[in-house]
């Protein structure tokens, strides 16, 4: 009976090591996908992976584990990912700040362009211009004409030194040929309140961050940041639309990326259904309750997206000499 155990245990063990190599063998994916989130719960981007995580699970047919790893900016989870196995079980929820903008501004531990491969593009922010109400300006073009007759006599505030909404702000400025002072607050929230009290005179900020205020009445939109404009913000006039400000397109943008090197198969497939989730009614709407404007872009186009957004805010960056101390 020893015999027969002994022989029955040699025989597994022998066995094992093929069916560990039948499993990694087998289609993909054949066992639970980690989405890293690279910001805490609760944020755009994180609300906005747990929609896709769902989605991607019911349309894989495996477990899509959001996984929350805060920090630097983003650049932790972020950096995570850039170093996992390439084998499309580790996934990001991956968005301008970490990938975009930070790298341009800071000594990053991953190269964006190098370490990570766009899958699809889940959607963007706009950006609003915001007045407050007895703001004598009605539309953006009159606003550029008040700031230019008096230049350096305003203020604009953001949620932040480098922040998206500053870079935004920032190009809007030099596009429209204004001056004005820059306020930095630690968040929208304060920059919105500083608004409302007068503080500050404008503010070019995150449609979450704006567009209740606007329908409360506390504050007035002039204009919004994507050429296009958006289905969120309706009758708000892109800033693309005014005399000198033609081919303006600027926003947060949210996607899914992976590990360089990932198989361009497990890419495909995951663009494919990333694309399928975009053009769900329900998901769609998901995405717009976190005010995201669903925007599908497949691989090669995200791709493309993603060189000009970076080429877009790097040149904002130098022409405003702005740097993080």
């Amino acid at each position: 009976m020893r015999k027969a155990l002994s022989l029955a245990l040699a025989l597994a063990a022998c066995c094992l090591p093929g069916l560990a190599a039948a499993q990694s063998q087998a289609p993909w994916p054949n066992r639970p996908i980690r989405l890293v989130i690279p910001w805490p719960p609760g944020q755009a981007t994180d609300l906005a992976g747990r929609v896709m995580a769902q989605h991607l699970q019911e349309r894989l047919g495996v477990a899509v584990v959001p996984e929350n790893r805060a920090g630097a900016g983003g650049t932790i989870g972020t950096d995570a990912v850039a170093k996992a196995a390439p084998d499309g079980y580790t996934i990001l929820a991956a968005s301008s700040g970490p990938v975009t903008i930070a790298p341009l501004l800071q000594r990053v531990p991953f190269d964006p362009e190098r370490d990570l491969a766009p899958v699809a593009m889940i959607g963007i922010s706009p950006y609003l211009l915001v007045v407050k109400p007895d703001f004598p300006a009605r539309t953006t073009q009159e606003f550029i004409a008040l700031l230019r007759a008096r230049p350096g006599q305003y203020a604009f505030g953001s949620s932040g030194t480098a922040a998206t909404a500053h870079l935004i702000a920032e190009a809007f400025n030099a596009r429209a040929r204004v001056e004005a002072l820059h306020v930095p607050f630690p968040g929208s929230a304060p920059s919105m309140t500083a608004l409302i009290g007068g503080q500050i005179q404008y503010s070019i900020e995150t449609l979450a961050a704006t567009n209740p205020l606007v329908r409360q009445g506390n504050l007035r939109a002039l204009g919004i940041s994507l050429a296009s404009g958006s289905s969120l913000a309706p009758g708000v006039q892109p800033f693309a639309q005014v005399p000198g400000m033609e081919g303006f397109d600027a926003g947060a943008w949210l996607g899914i990326m992976v590990p360089t090197g990932t198989p361009r198969p497990i890419i495909e497939r995951l663009a494919a259904e990333v694309a399928n989730g975009v053009a769900a009614p329900a998901v769609r709407s998901r995405i717009e309750s976190i005010s995201v404007e669903p925007v599908a872009r497949g691989t090669d186009d995200f791709a493309t997206y993603l060189r000009g957004q970076r080429e877009l805010f790097q040149g904002i960056i130098r022409s405003a000499n702005i740097r993080v101390d």
